[in-house]
């Protein structure tokens, strides 16, 4: 290869690794699968190596390498990044909003645009003609720490702006934005340092910080950080007007924005969406701790100035932190509904996002040692999903005399020795009488599988103390007069709650099966099984192989279902639920409905930002269409949201078309 023939395809392979990685990075729909991207950046690699002298700074080859710093610079900030004030209450933001209307003089309505508040470490990057020079942390507002060669290794960082035909970059812009870990990357980070003896970061924002803080670059590349852009500071021959402007010219130009910033013609508008995002942050797959609002005139904000470094046209609208460190007081075990024996932590109550927390989840056995979390120790809680406690890891060093979590030998309840089935995470008591296991299953099947209203798990607790209920069919022999007796209950509640009980008996075949805790069958097994086999009699008397027919079912579920009904006692009790009336094959009603989307099999993953992955699935079948926990060859395609997890991968590997959730949204709409 010459020179000029390798210059040439050096441009060329520069210029399509730089744009899957933005289609990737930024718009989060890549456009060709990792081995196609890597065999490109190989091909980069390899030319620019036999031609070091076409090799330039802007290179996505150049991202990783630099050897590791002693110290970092100091770096002077262009224009002051200011710090925000906080607003913790709607009053409080009225307020403010009140003072930038007196402080403009104004009568119209003002407007703001409010952006999520990233949990991260915010940065300014500066941009020459295009090419990103610099880089560097907030610091104390005035100068930052350089961190260049760090920045330059995270992929949704541009390293040169995106531009259009024959169109010049401004000499200079400085990019704001917040670099930060998503929740994934923040677990497996701190599983990591939990497993070579370090300590745990008890938050993705000292997480982000930290990682982006490294001397050595190659540290900082192995971590997932990402940016999200949020503003621009000095600039030189750009013409803005407004900063929802800038957002969007920033999108045009390569930078990631968030797709949650918008836009609002009132302070009520801003408060109502406050309202919303406290809602929604349980779903993202990063961290935010409140809303960023913001004037939206770049001119109004500029009348309004700042004072002490922080502008009088923002506000950090804030909610409460969702981690905390306590001491773990014990670690107990529940059998659950299976039989799976649940360890959970006993908690020193603390407060995280605003809810006094005293006890968390804990997983299984091998969890609990791959963070080594010990009785005595002071832990990372955090809510996992903004909603279920969960411990992330000790504060090291362990308390002296703590040692390792072993589970019990016997089942804690019935005495029967514990088992744990090769290739299960779980140990599990095979005692069916176990008490606390008929419990569970008598829990789950009021509540999550029949749903019957007024009937929970109080309810089946004060009925299973008194000796009333022991098995699903006991619950449909209950009389009036038996609960009139228990305190709590006269004739009106007891004779609604078995009025709830016996309309029970019209919920569809599919929630029956859901119900009757065979291991492996949840919600969406439940129906592909209802749907294809149609009764519990051919369910019954189906093989393993045609069991597996079934979409979505693999040869583990198979072999579980088959094993289940072949079971003497299960089959006694399916019988029982037939002859007190329960529904025990597809009604006509339940048939999945025709349209233009019958034939087609979709898997849902991963959060999406306008659905709920139940909603979603409730718009494809309307339509016609399956939906299955699980990919396979026949799955028409993959819907996938923010943090989609392993599903993605298979659904690579298998060629299964993957789509986000603008494509779900045209195959709703037909488009």
């Amino acid at each position: 290869m010459t020179a000029k023939t390798a210059e040439e395809r050096i441009r060329e392979l520069q210029a399509l690794v730089e744009q899957h990685n933005y289609r990737y990075y930024v718009l989060d729909d890549p456009e060709v699968s990792d081995a196609e991207y890597d065999r490109l950046f190989d091909e980069l690699r390899a030319i620019e190596e036999a031609h070091p002298e076409l090799v330039g700074p802007d290179s996505p080859t150049q991202r990783i390498g630099a050897a590791p710093s002693e110290r970092f610079q100091k770096l002077r900030h262009l224009q002051t990044m200011g710090s925000l004030d906080k607003a913790t209450t709607h009053e409080e933001m009225l307020k403010w909003a009140e003072d930038v209307r007196r402080r403009l003089d104004l009568d119209e309505p003002i407007a703001f645009v409010t952006e999520p508040k990233i949990d991260g470490s915010a940065i300014s990057l500066v941009y020459e003609n295009g090419a990103f020079v610099r880089g560097a942390t907030r610091g104390d507002g005035e100068e930052g720490e350089d961190v260049t060669r760090n920045l330059r290794t995270i992929r949704s960082i541009p390293l040169t702006m995106r531009l259009a035909p024959g169109e010049k970059p401004p000499p200079l812009v400085e990019v704001r934005g917040e670099i930060y870990l998503p929740l994934e990357g923040f677990r497996s980070l701190n599983e990591q340092l939990v497993a070579q003896g370090r300590k745990p970061s008890p938050n993705p924002r000292n997480a982000a910080a930290g990682s982006l803080r490294q001397l050595d670059p190659r540290i900082t590349a192995s971590r997932p950080l990402a940016i999200w852009v949020y503003g621009i500071g000095a600039v030189e021959r750009l013409e803005l007007e407004t900063h929802s402007q800038a957002l969007a010219w920033l999108r045009e130009h390569g930078f990631r924005t968030n797709p949650g910033a918008e836009r609002h013609d009132s302070i009520e508008s801003v408060l109502e969406a406050c309202e919303e995002w406290e809602r929604r942050r349980a779903g993202l797959d990063y961290e935010i701790d409140g809303l960023v609002v913001k004037v939206d005139s770049l001119a109004q904000q500029a009348a309004l100035g700042a004072l002490h470094q922080r502008p009088r046209w923002a506000r950090a609208f804030k909610w409460a932190p969702t981690t905390a460190q306590t001491k773990l007081l014990g670690i107990h075990v529940r059998v659950g509904r299976t039989g799976a024996l649940n360890p959970w932590a006993e908690l020193e109550p603390v407060e995280v996002g605003g809810v006094t927390i005293s006890t968390a989840t804990l997983h299984n056995e091998d969890d609990i040692n791959r963070k080594d979390i010990r009785e005595g120790d002071t832990v990372i809680v955090q809510r996992a999903g903004d909603v279920i406690p969960q411990v992330a890891g000790p504060v090291l060093p362990h308390p002296e005399g703590a040692e390792p979590f072993r589970m019990p030998r016997d089942c804690p309840l019935c005495g029967a020795e514990i088992v744990k089935p090769e290739g299960e995470a779980m140990h599990r008591c095979p005692n069916r009488a176990c008490p606390s296991r008929g419990l569970e299953t008598l829990i789950h099947w009021v509540q999550a599988a029949m749903d019957i209203e007024g009937v929970g798990e109080k309810f089946v607790r004060k009925l299973w103390a008194a000796g009333l209920l022991r098995s699903m069919p006991d619950l449909y022999r209950l009389r009036v007069e038996q609960l009139t007796e228990l305190e709590g209950y006269g004739e009106i509640s007891a004779q609604r709650a078995i009025e709830a009980i016996d309309l029970s008996k019209q919920q569809p075949f599919f929630r029956v099966l859901f119900g009757l805790n065979i291991p492996h069958v949840g919600f969406v097994t439940a129906q592909s099984l209802a749907y294809h086999l149609g009764s519990v009699e051919r369910l019954a008397a189906a093989t393993q192989e045609e069991i597996q027919e079934v979409e979505g079912i693999g040869p583990i579920v198979a072999e579980a279902v088959a094993d289940w009904f072949a079971d003497e006692e299960n089959s006694q009790l399916v019988a029982e639920l037939g002859a007190l009336g329960l529904r025990l094959e597809l009604a006509e009603d339940e048939r999945p409905a025709e349209g233009r989307l019958s034939g087609h099999v979709y898997v849902v993953t991963g959060t999406l930002e306008h659905f709920s992955r139940a909603q979603a699935q409730a718009a494809l079948e309307e339509l016609g269409a399956r939906v299955t926990d699980s990919v396979s060859a026949k799955t028409t395609a993959v819907i996938a949201g923010e943090n989609p997890g392993s599903k993605i991968e298979k659904a690579t590997r298998l060629g299964v078309n993957i789509v986000g959730e603008r494509g779900l949204e045209e195959l709703l709409s037909g488009e």
